[in-house]
């Protein structure tokens, strides 16, 4: 018998992640009830992701699960909130019980690992697309946000960069670098599983300046920081944190700075708040790493090996560009 909609929630998405006091009421109403604590501001974000534009027409289900939570779970960790509530709206071009059944269990273990609960959504039928709609708290007047960096701040970046654009370039046949059985996992891995860094997010709190995840590149994305600041930046492309194999190729940098999809943190914090910011990653066992800093000038300006680069001719990735 084909599943209905109703039918569809209640077998697949009706439980399994976390269970929160927080929730007065969840799947199954015409809309939620929730609790925001007093002293406590609700962060919202969403994000679609569309088969054949954000993961191939290919992809495990569970792995395309993780991924569309994982992106929103970043614009979390972007403004220091602790996630807490999502939303579900699930398009299907027809009811598919085995891609189901694998799709929610990717879906339920990355809620459960970052406390989220399912309190509603949709589902309807039409060409493979789902939206994640999260909600998270963060402490009144603590958030992170693109606004904020100044003239002195230093740049720093989690992680390491580039990494999601091989395992792109590997899952699309097109890959050109040498690597082994290993390194291929591990970066068809970081394309499809990103860790988003909602930990280094909160740590964060009162520290960084400005903050911003590396969603479509860092070009793209830290222009976001400078242009909500006013401000401009200098960057030392040589400082970049990327795989050996990659910093190995001509004009290795394109890939950190142009091809996203990595979900690490940009952040700027001043001169005096540095060395705690590191020390508060490094108690996460978090990477980062000063790449540059913030300038009174307008603009980007970037420079490898002490040559200036043309950044007329990098730019981040654009839906309608």
């Amino acid at each position: 018998m084909v599943l209905s909609e109703f039918s569809l929630i209640q077998r697949y998405f009706s439980q399994g992640t976390a269970q929160r006091a927080d929730v007065r009421l969840g799947v199954g109403d015409d809309a939620a009830l929730l609790l925001v604590p007093d002293g406590c501001e609700l962060v919202m974000s969403l994000d679609t992701l569309v088969s054949g534009i954000h993961f191939p027409d290919d992809a495990a289900p569970a792995d395309i699960a993780h991924k569309t939570l994982a992106v929103n779970l970043s614009d979390m960790a972007a403004m220091g909130a602790e996630p807490a509530w999502m939303m579900l709206a699930l398009t299907l071009p027809e009811v598919n019980e085995a891609w189901l059944e694998q799709f929610s269990q990717g879906m339920r273990q990355l809620a459960n690992e970052y406390g989220v609960t399912l309190v509603g959504g949709d589902t309807t039928r039409g060409p493979l697309t789902i939206s994640v709609q999260i909600s998270g708290l963060v402490p009144a007047g603590q958030a992170l946000q693109r606004r904020g960096a100044q003239p002195g701040d230093r740049i720093y970046v989690t992680g390491q960069l580039g990494d999601a654009a091989v395992g792109l370039q590997l899952a699309q046949g097109r890959c050109q670098l040498d690597i082994d059985d290993v390194q291929r996992d591990y970066f068809l891995r970081r394309l499809h599983r990103p860790r988003p860094q909602v930990a280094a997010g909160v740590a964060l709190r009162g520290l960084a300046s400005a903050a911003i995840d590396i969603s479509d590149g860092l070009i793209a994305d830290l222009g976001h920081v400078l242009e909500m600041s006013g401000v401009g930046a200098s960057l030392d492309v040589d400082q970049l944190p990327v795989a050996a194999v990659v910093r190995k190729t001509p004009e290795w940098w394109r890939l950190p700075l142009t091809a996203g999809d990595d979900y690490e943190l940009c952040f700027t914090v001043t001169p005096g708040f540095a060395a705690q910011a590191e020390q508060r990653l490094r108690q996460l066992a978090c990477p980062c790493v000063c790449i540059g800093t913030i300038d009174t000038g307008l603009g980007l300006r970037l420079t490898c090996q002490g040559r200036e680069i043309d950044t007329q001719q990098l730019q981040g990735y654009r839906h309608f560009g």
